[in-house]
């Protein structure tokens, strides 16, 4: 039995040196043994030498861990805690969204305002532009139509006089010699028979025609406006109607009757006094002066005093019509839209 026993004991002794031999000293608590359960052991002896081949194995596998940890000598155990998941923080879902929502309305309504200021700022520098545009067309307007009022005035005397003069020659023809002519017959026969584009008005339309072709008409806004620009183009279209059908009758029979019967040596001469001049002022000098210049009437045989008094009053009868139809006409459709531009643009006359 006592053999048995001192079999049994011999293992737990040599144990005890087995431990020493690795570094445990048996005196020591038994905590610092290793167990099963330690979360750390001590490196074998295989592996510290392995270390000491790697270049590292000169120190002590303890100081290595307790440099570590800032206490150098002392085995430490391990105080590594159990790493643990970051715990995501899940939002209830309808407040993201509700939050989402509203930065959406936000931006849009942000987005909104951008550009219906955008527009509102395009929208008033166009007003500004095209208002702009319209004063300079309605002072364009105004400066052309006033040089045409103050023309068709100018034109409408002189026609006046010319439908004097048809009155005195065709009084003189009727019994009058034709062979001695007074100082007044040849000033009135070249007026009547000769001087045609001199009597003849001519309104101007530049520029209310290229605003008709450009569509520049827009920019006024008013109907009133609107509707003196249709009443001018039209007096304006009659006019030139009218022209045309006084220098129709000029063409024939004035004049063939002109080659026939009148002396053009009276106009040259009176076109010397000044070469650079309108035949009408030289007539007006003419008749104030005392120069007198001699002619005739040719071809005196082939001149019928009726026929010639015929001619010229139907003449008279045109000019008159003229004057009082067309050319009236359009001078009041001028001074209405006169008128107009300057009570809406507040132009005044340069």
């Amino acid at each position: 039995m006592s053999e048995e026993k001192s079999e049994k004991r011999h293992p737990v002794r040599s144990e005890g040196e087995n431990l020493k031999s690795e570094g445990f000293d048996a005196g020591k608590p038994s905590e610092h043994l290793p167990h099963k359960k330690s979360e750390r052991r001590h490196p074998k002896r295989s592996e510290v030498e392995n270390s000491k081949s790697e270049g590292i194995g000169d120190r002590n596998p303890d100081e290595h861990f307790s440099e570590d940890k800032g206490a150098p000598g002392q085995p430490q155990t391990s105080n590594i805690e159990p790493q643990t998941e970051s715990m995501e923080v899940h939002h209830h879902g309808h407040v993201h969204n509700q939050k989402k929502w509203k930065e959406y309305l936000f931006q849009f309504f942000m987005l909104f305002l951008a550009v219906l200021c955008g527009f509102l700022a395009e929208y008033q520098l166009e007003h500004t532009i095209e208002h702009q545009r319209e004063k300079e067309f309605a002072q364009a307007l105004y400066d052309e139509f006033l040089e045409d009022s103050i023309s068709v005035a100018d034109k409408i005397t002189a026609r006046l006089d010319k439908e004097k003069d048809c009155e005195y020659l065709s009084t003189y023809i009727s019994d009058s010699s034709l062979t001695d002519l007074p100082k007044a017959f040849y000033p009135a026969y070249t007026t009547v028979f000769y001087l045609i584009n001199s009597y003849k008005f001519e309104p101007k339309d530049g520029v209310l025609s290229q605003m008709k072709n450009s569509g520049s008409l827009r920019y006024f806004k008013s109907a009133a406006l609107q509707k003196l620009f249709g009443d001018i183009n039209v007096a304006i279209n009659n006019v030139r109607n009218r022209n045309e059908q006084e220098y129709q009758f000029f063409a024939d029979p004035i004049k063939p009757f002109m080659v026939k019967h009148y002396d053009f040596k009276w106009a040259n001469e009176l076109r010397k006094a000044s070469p650079d001049a309108y035949n009408m002022d030289l007539i007006i000098q003419y008749r104030k002066g005392s120069n007198f210049i001699k002619a005739d009437i040719l071809n005196p045989s082939t001149f019928d005093r009726k026929e010639v008094v015929n001619i010229v009053m139907f003449y008279k009868a045109m000019l008159h019509s003229t004057r009082t139809l067309q050319m009236n006409e359009y001078v009041k459709a001028n001074h209405k839209l006169l008128r107009a531009l300057r009570d809406n643009y507040s132009l005044k006359d340069e």
